[in-house]
C-alpha cells in the first residue's frame, strides 16, 4: 500500500514529533528516512565500551581526517560516534563559501547526537528582529507557543530550575543536576557584581528523576556517564529512537521506511495541493511514489530546502511554494566562534562526583529592553567549571616510572570557561540553491551553500570577549585566555531558515501554522521554518512548533478540509 493519511519526511527531532502527534490523533502515517534504521539500545554499538576498547582510543586516523575534513571538525565526532554521522563523500555538496554541513542520516537523525540544551525562547526573541529592524515580524508570539512548550517538555523530560528570568522563561521541569563548588562560587560572585546577569543551571533534556510518562516510554534515569552522543541505552536523554517513534509505533498507525531518499514533492495542478512524495530507494535506486493528504517536511534545514527547491511543476517552476523567489534564502545560524577560559585557585580540596552531562548558562543580557550595544541581536553564554583530570607533568621530568604514575593520579587545576551562542542576522545573501550541473549518486542536484559571517557577527564576538574576560576576572580566574576559532558557519549545527514563517506571503514561505502559503497541505516545522535565530538553542522550539502544527493538521484532516 502506497497511500497514507500523512507522510513525514525525516525522522529526527521534529520528524519524530510529527509522527507521534499525527499517529496519536489517528492518522495512518508514513515516516520516510533516507538513512538506515537504528533501533533503541541494540544499535548503539559503542554505548558501553571503554576508551581502551576502541581501536584508536577514540581518535580518528589521519587518513580518515584527510578525506573527511568537514565531519571530522564537528565537536562531537569521534571514533565512538562516527557511525551516527555522514562522511563527506556520502552526500556531496558545493561550498561556494566555507560551510560545514554536519548530518546524521539514520532513523533518529541528529537527535542521537544533539547537545540537549532546551531553553525556551522569550517573547523578546520573537519581537526583537522587527523591533530593531534586522528581520521580518514573526507571525506568532510567545503566548502562542507557550502551551506547546509545556506539552513537549512534559513528554521529553527537561531538568532545570524555575529562575524567573524574562530572557529565559520558565517551563515544566524535572529536578536539575547540582552545580559544582566552583560554579556555585561563580554564581555568587556574578550575582554581586552583575545583578542583571544570572548564572543558572541550564534546561536540559535529561531525566534527572523520571516521571510516569517517561517510564511508560521505557526510559530510565540519567546515569551521569556523559556518553550521550554514543546513544543512551538507558533513555536518560531524549531522542526520537527512545521516545517519540516507539510511542507512535504503539498506536498501530506508524509505517517507517528507511533507505528512502526523497526526490521531490508532487504537486497537483487541478486541486492546488500536494498529492504525494517521489522517493528513490537508496540501495536499489528504484523510484516510487507515496501518496497522502498531508505532508510534513522535516528533513533538517538544508535538506528541506533542497527537497522543496527540487519540487518543481508548471505552477511552481522554481520550487514548491516559491512564488516570491525567497525559497532557500535567509539561511542563518548561531555564532559559536568564541571561547574564554581561566585557571581557578583556592578549591584544591574539592572534586566532583560523576560526569554531569548538564551545566550552567548565563541567559542573554544584551539588547533586551533597549538597544545597548553596537550590534543587533543577543547571545547566550554557556559557562561552567571542571577540574583537570591530572596535573601537568613538566617536560623536563621523567614521563615514566612510579613518580610519574603518582603524579598522573593527582587532580589538576580547576578551569572556568565561557563560550557564546550568538544570534545572527537573517540575510537574503545567505542562501542555498541547486547546482545546475552537479548531481549526487541518486541523480538529484547537489546543494550549493553561499553563507558567511558579517560585520554584526564580528562586533558581537568582540563584545563577548570583553564581557566574558571581565566576568572571569571578577570570579578570580588567573591566566585568562580568549580564542576566536574562526570556524566556518555550519559547525554550530543550528542552521535555520530558507522556508521562513511570516505574516506576508510576499516575504515569507509559511504562515502562522507552518503551512506553505502556496500549498496549504504541506507543513515545514524543522529549522527551515525559522524567521530568525534567537539566541537560545532551537531544538525545543522545533518540537513545540511541530506538535502545534500536527495537532492543527490532524484537526483539519478530521474535518475533511485536506
Amino acid at each position: 500500500m502506497n497511500t497514507f493519511d500523512a507522510i513525514v519526511i525525516g525522522s529526527g527531532i521534529s520528524g519524530g514529533w510529527a509522527a507521534k502527534e499525527l499517529c496519536e490523533r489517528g492518522l495512518k502515517t508514513l515516516v520516510l528516512e533516507r538513512g538506515r534504521d537504528v533501533k533503541h539500545i541494540q544499535d548503539y554499538p559503542t554505548a558501553n565500551k571503554h576508551t581502551w576498547e576502541l581501536p584508536h582510543r577514540g581518535k580518528m586516523t589521519k587518513a580518515f581526517v584527510d578525506v573527511n575534513p568537514v565531519v571530522s571538525s564537528a565537536w562531537h565526532f569521534s571514533e565512538d560516534t562516527a557511525h551516527f554521522f555522514v562522511k563527506d563523500g556520502e552526500h556531496p555538496y558545493v561550498q561556494q563559501k566555507p560551510f560545514s554541513w554536519i548530518r546524521g542520516y539514520q532513523v533518529g537523525g541528529k537527535s542521537l547526537t544533539w547537545g540537549r540544551a532546551c531553553q525556551r525562547w522569550s517573547d523578546h526573541e520573537f519581537k526583537a528582529p522587527s523591533k530593531y529592524g534586522y528581520g521580518i515580524e514573526w507571525p506568532i508570539e510567545y503566548d502562542d507557543i507557550a502551551p506547546w512548550y509545556s506539552h513537549v517538555e512534559k513528554f521529553v523530560g527537561i531538568c532545570g530550575n524555575k529562575d524567573g528570568i524574562n530572557a529565559m522563561p520558565d517551563g515544566e521541569f524535572l529536578k536539575p543536576f547540582d552545580l559544582n563548588v566552583v560554579e556555585l562560587h561563580m554564581q555568587d560572585v556574578l550575582k554581586k557584581h552583575y545583578p542583571e546577569r544570572h548564572l543558572v543551571q541550564g534546561r536540559w533534556a535529561h531525566l534527572s528523576e523520571p516521571e510516569d510518562i517517561h517510564l511508560q516510554q521505557g526510559r530510565g534515569k540519567c546515569q551521569c556517564r556523559n556518553l550521550c552522543t554514543r546513544g543512551c541505552p538507558f533513555g536518560g536523554y531524549f531522542s526520537t529512537n527512545a521516545s517519540t517513534l516507539p510511542w507512535a509505533e504503539k498506536t498501530g498507525n506508524l509505517t517507517l521506511r528507511p533507505f528512502s531518499v526523497v526526490h521531490s514533492i508532487i504537486y497537483d495542478e487541478s486541486s492546488g495541493k500536494a498529492t504525494g512524495v517521489k522517493v528513490i530507494d537508496s540501495n536499489t535506486k528504484e523510484q516510487m511514489i507515496f501518496n497522502a493528504r498531508i505532508i510534513f517536511v522535516n528533513a533538517s534545514t538544508l535538506n528541506t530546502n533542497l527537497i522543496l527547491l527540487n519540487s518543481t511543476s508548471n505552477r511552481f517552476p522554481n520550487g514548491l511554494g516559491n512564488d516570491n523567489g525567497l525559497l532557500g534564502k535567509y539561511i542563518c545560524f548561531h555564532n559559536y566562534r568564541t571561547l574564554t577560559a581561566g585557571r581557578m585557585e583556592g578549591f584544591e580540596n574539592k572534586y566532583v562526583t560523576g560526569r554531569n552531562p548538564t551545566g550552567p548558562i548565563i541567559p542573554n543580557f544584551r539588547n533586551l529592553n533597549e538597544r545597548d550595544a553596537d550590534f543587533v541581536g543577543g547571545y547566550t553564554t554557556f559557562a561552567g567549571a571542571y577540574r583537570r583530570q591530572v596535573k601537568t607533568v613538566p617536560e623536563n621530568e621523567p614521563h615514566l616510572g612510579v613518580d610519574f604514575k603518582h603524579k598522573l593520579s593527582e587532580a589538576g587545576d580547576w578551569v572556568v570557561y565561557m563560550y557564546m551562542q550568538g544570534e545572527t542576522i537573517p540575510k537574503k545573501s545567505n542562501h542555498v540553491f541547486l547546482s545546475p550541473d552537479k548531481k549526487d549518486q541518486w541523480g538529484i542536484p547537489q546543494l550549493v551553500t553561499d553563507i558567511s559571517y558579517d560585520d554584526n557577527d564580528e562586533k558581537m564576538v568582540l563584545d563577548f570577549f570583553e564581557q566574558s574576560k571581565a566576568m572571569l576576572q571578577k570570579i578570580g580566574c588567573k591566566d585568562i585566555i580568549a580564542k576566536d576559532n574562526k570556524q566556518p558557519p555550519g559547525l554550530d549545527i543550528h542552521e535555520m531558515g530558507g522556508v521562513r514563517m511570516g505574516k506576508d506571503p510576499g516575504e515569507s514561505l509559511l504562515n502562522d501554522m507552518n503551512q506553505l502559503h502556496g500549498c496549504k497541505n504541506v507543513f515545514v516545522t524543522d529549522g527551515a521554518c525559522m524567521t530568525s535565530t534567537g539566541n537560545q538553542s532551537p531544538s525545543i522550539l522545533y518540537m513545540a512548533l511541530t506538535a502545534r502544527a500536527a495537532a492543527y493538521a490532524a484537526d483539519l484532516f478530521r474535518k475533511g478540509i485536506h
